[in-house]
């Protein structure tokens, strides 16, 4: 069998279900962004209020929480400790009002395709801000493709004509908070050992987010409102577009808790190129040559990322069946040559009237190729306690001198070994 048959069935799912989680997040983006859009365009529905737009979206989300949790008992609740709580889930909340908040505002100043041309920066941002809190290693390979790609799409932003500087600053400031928040959500979900679905949550974010964003919007929309009288609830524009949020949020958390928060920016950029393309055909956003070139430029970054990533997976997973193997094949070795020991006349070291090293490592490899077939247990005493197990056509040398576990896998595929058969530095060469 090929090398190329390598991936197992673990790491076949693990793909397929991150290319589902992010195939999904994109379509549910797509939606709420031409949605939200939509709603808070002058030019369309005319109701340009993205705070009020926001706190209608968390508090749907935040019902429907909480009928899942504590009405229906569809999920099982999770026990969070105050200082949990406030630690993690409250800076996580302010940071996704903020975000919100500052994005949602940008759709009124900037056309989709401009703002998806400015997100662009998103994957460094969540980089950099990853390496800060030891969520991400530093690799100067993976930040200069990371700045391939945010080049490639500043590119094509490049000769925008409907630059507005207030709302390029609303949609970067989102993209800083954006960033920071998307690194809080995977040390929420992995680092404190806390194990939140994502109904659980939207029941402890989405009400942190309403709370803050209470307070602007009493200042800001609040007096508009009342003075204008322009809030008039419409249930089948604001119910469905609620519900897009509301599944949007389902597919951040899952997507972010299965993969990566820098795994879901970089698919971002697919998001981006149906975006442009729907902005250009559907609601006529001027769309030039250079645009495209910029983004062609950005899919080879994340042709390569994604590469890296698979490579990265696999040999993931084969690390963590040998050391399972090697654990497991170990102490095995050890109680049963425990038990074995002396059973197969096994030469000894001088303390017991044995010979040398190298003899007993020529008998120990005859001995093997004897009974390859065979799934043997030997124990071998010469100058450090060890024992040498054979299994499945593998040799496993293990030293069990103070505590000290050792365990070589060595392939009997190759010519010849190599083995520090006393533990001073005396290697042995066997000839297969």
């Amino acid at each position: 069998m090929g090398k190329g048959s390598n991936l197992s069935d673990g790491v076949l799912k693990k793909i397929i279900l991150s290319y589902t989680y992010v195939a999904i997040w994109i379509f549910l983006s797509f939606t709420v962004i031409v949605y939200n859009k939509y709603i808070l365009d002058r030019k369309l529905y005319n109701w340009p209020f993205p705070i009020s737009l926001t706190m209608i979206h968390m508090g749907f989300c935040s019902t429907l929480a909480f009928l899942a949790i504590k009405v229906f008992a569809i999920v099982e609740p999770v026990t969070m400790t105050t200082d949990v709580f406030l630690s993690s889930v409250v800076p996580i909340g302010a940071l996704y009002s903020i975000s919100l908040w500052l994005s949602n505002s940008a759709y009124i100043y900037l056309s989709v395709s401009f703002i998806q041309m400015l997100k662009a920066l998103m994957p460094v941002a969540v980089y950099t801000i990853g390496i800060c809190f030891k969520k991400e290693a530093y690799k100067g390979e993976t930040m200069a493709n990371m700045i391939s790609i945010s080049f490639g799409v500043a590119i094509a932003a490049y000769g925008e004509a409907k630059f507005d500087v207030f709302g390029v600053v609303l949609q970067l400031g989102a993209v800083a908070f954006e960033a920071t928040r998307l690194v809080m959500i995977q040390i929420l979900l992995t680092s404190k050992g806390i194990q939140l679905n994502p109904i659980t949550s939207l029941y402890y974010v989405a009400p942190c987010c309403l709370a803050f964003l209470f307070v602007p919007w009493v200042f800001v929309e609040y007096p508009v409102l009342r003075e204008t009288s322009s809030f008039q609830f419409d249930f089948l524009i604001f119910g469905t577009n609620s519900f897009c949020a509301f599944a949007l949020n389902l597919a951040v958390f899952l997507l972010v808790g299965k993969t990566s928060a820098l795994t879901m920016n970089v698919a971002g950029v697919v998001k981006d190129w149906l975006l442009i393309a729907f902005s250009w055909s559907v609601i006529k956003d001027t769309v030039t040559p250079i645009n495209l070139i910029g983004y062609g430029l950005a899919f080879l970054g994340v042709g390569y990322y994604n590469h890296a990533k698979l490579q990265a997976m696999k040999a993931k997973e084969a690390q963590k069946k040998a050391q399972a193997q090697g654990e497991n094949d170990e102490e095995g070795g050890r109680l049963l040559a425990e038990k074995e020991g002396g059973e197969d006349g096994i030469k000894t070291d001088g303390r017991t009237g044995g010979t040398s090293a190298a003899a007993n490592c020529k008998w120990i490899y005859g001995l093997f190729t004897r009974q390859r077939s065979s799934e043997k247990w030997i124990q071998v005493n010469l100058h450090q306690s060890f024992c040498i197990a054979i299994v499945r056509s593998k040799l496993y040398l293990s030293f069990g001198e103070a505590k000290k576990k050792l365990v070589c896998y060595l392939q009997f595929d190759f010519k010849f070994f190599l083995v520090d058969i006393t533990c001073e530095k005396s290697i042995v060469q066997l000839q297969h």
